[in-house]
């Protein structure tokens, strides 16, 4: 096999593609349009395919120096690299020990980077496949985690303008994978850990290693597959059923929401026995109307009780313990626009 594989989006897809003209807003609060069916993305700036071969990317990473590690994930660890004309990128690589495992997850996320491009979606740029090595080479995207802003670890405390386009920018992502690829793309592992952040806060949804073509129609069929995915993210019917839609996503992204909003995890061991499951204890608040309790105590700010319960609801509406009860990410990206649009009404946006 040869040691690097270049994949070009245009020579893989057979559906003919609409250009994408809308022009994104300026400012520091946008939102991306949804693409027409079968349709890209505006490119991403400064972000091509990359030709390497296996002593290149060893260089680039300083030998895959521990100095260099981005991030752990399913399929292996993460290295930024700086190649010779100065652009950054990332490089995937597999774990050898567990690679004959993984190699179904490493296919699968080759697979389907190379046929996606949107703006909240990580890039590829290109793979590696030689012998005892397997890279998947990505933009970088230089701003770490959701989850390490939340966690504080970043600095500065994301303040809730911050969160609600984060959410906004990962409903997005989702509503592409699920409705304008070129067949369904359901991601598996969606969590806070799994998104990227942009120098300007974009988000970003990285590390397809679960992901699975689903149907076109999710609200008629469903994938029956294995369950994988994170514990505290996992769509209870789809554990109960392991039949996979696109819904299941949308369950992951309503246990995301409640932990931009509130800052916690979804499961928290240490927490009092009632507060371990986050679900479950802001439901329990939500129907006691204690929605300031809920908010996470580090952002120090309020917001109106009529946008809370918009956002929390929404939250609790997409963790729906049945599929059919769940909004479709679509529907959930308009019903965060809309709560934008009120915040920005309310004048409490900086």
């Amino acid at each position: 096999m040869q040691d690097l594989i270049i994949l070009s989006v245009d020579s893989i897809l057979s559906v003919q593609r609409n250009s994408v003209s809308e022009k994104i807003p300026g400012g520091p609060l946008r939102v991306a349009p949804s693409p027409l069916r079968f349709s890209m993305s505006p490119k991403l700036n400064g972000v091509g395919l990359v030709h390497l071969n296996m002593g290149q990317i060893a260089r680039a990473t300083r030998n895959f120096s521990p100095s260099l590690i981005l991030g752990e994930g399913g399929f292996g660890t993460v290295y930024r690299a700086e190649l010779p004309d100065g652009q950054v990128v990332a490089v995937k690589r597999a774990k050898k020990e567990f690679f004959k495992a993984l190699r179904t997850e490493f296919s699968s996320e080759v697979a389907l980077l190379a046929k996606i491009e949107h703006r909240n979606l990580v890039k590829l740029l290109g793979y590696v496949d030689n012998g005892g090595e397997h890279l998947i080479i990505t933009e970088y995207v230089p701003n770490g985690t959701l989850r390490e802003h939340l966690d504080g670890e970043k600095g500065k405390i994301l303040d809730f303008n911050q969160r609600l386009e984060i959410s906004i920018d990962v409903a997005h992502g989702l509503t592409y994978l699920h409705l304008y690829t070129e067949k369904q793309i359901i991601h598996r592992d969606v969590k806070s850990s799994n998104i990227l952040l942009t120098e300007s806060m974009r988000a970003k949804v990285a590390d397809f290693g679960f992901a699975k073509l689903g149907e076109i129609d999710s609200d008629k069929s469903h994938v029956s597959t294995k369950v994988k995915g994170t514990v505290g993210y996992l769509d209870t019917e789809y554990m109960r059923t392991n039949q996979l839609t696109a819904r299941s996503d949308v369950y992951s992204f309503g246990i995301l929401l409640l932990e931009i909003l509130t800052g916690r995890r979804p499961v928290e061991m240490k927490r009092p026995p009632d507060e371990r499951v986050t679900l479950r204890w802001a439901f329990k608040k939500y129907g006691e109307g204690k929605l300031m309790d809920m908010l996470d105590p580090l952002m120090k700010e309020e917001v109106e009780h009529e946008i809370l319960v918009k956002m929390f609801g929404l939250a609790i509406n997409c963790a729906a313990p049945t599929r059919t009860d769940r909004p479709n990410m679509k529907a959930v990206g308009e019903h965060l626009w809309g709560i934008r649009m009120d915040h920005l009404g309310s004048g409490r946006t900086k």
